[in-house]
């Protein structure tokens, strides 16, 4: 049995690494491509690249906004961040939190 919980651990302990992983890669290529369009001031908004799209299209949003702090906020502006959502096809549902919006 305590082998059995062992394992479980240790599954469970790759499956958290792993997903945080991804979570900071999703990070990373959110900065590389689409932090020009998500910055403060909140206007004016521009249109995304097509790099960009493609990596929200394939991002973890919600593990990205659970990473939302108020200090990321100062950077990045939030209108801007539902803006390229919208614009790049892969909006937020309606009354969804990311951050403090």
């Amino acid at each position: 049995m305590a082998k059995l919980m062992c394992l479980c651990f240790i599954i469970l302990a790759i499956a958290v690494a792993v997903s945080a992983d991804e979570c900071e890669g999703d990070r990373q290529a959110m900065i590389k491509e689409c932090a020009k369009y998500q910055q403060w001031p909140a206007n004016p908004k521009l249109d995304p690249s097509d790099a960009c799209c493609a990596v929200w299209q394939k991002a973890n949003i919600p593990c990205l906004c659970a990473g939302v702090t108020k200090e990321k906020e100062k950077i990045y502006c939030m209108e801007k961040v539902a803006y390229v959502a919208n614009f790049c096809k892969k909006p937020f549902p309606h009354g969804y939190k990311c951050g403090s919006k």
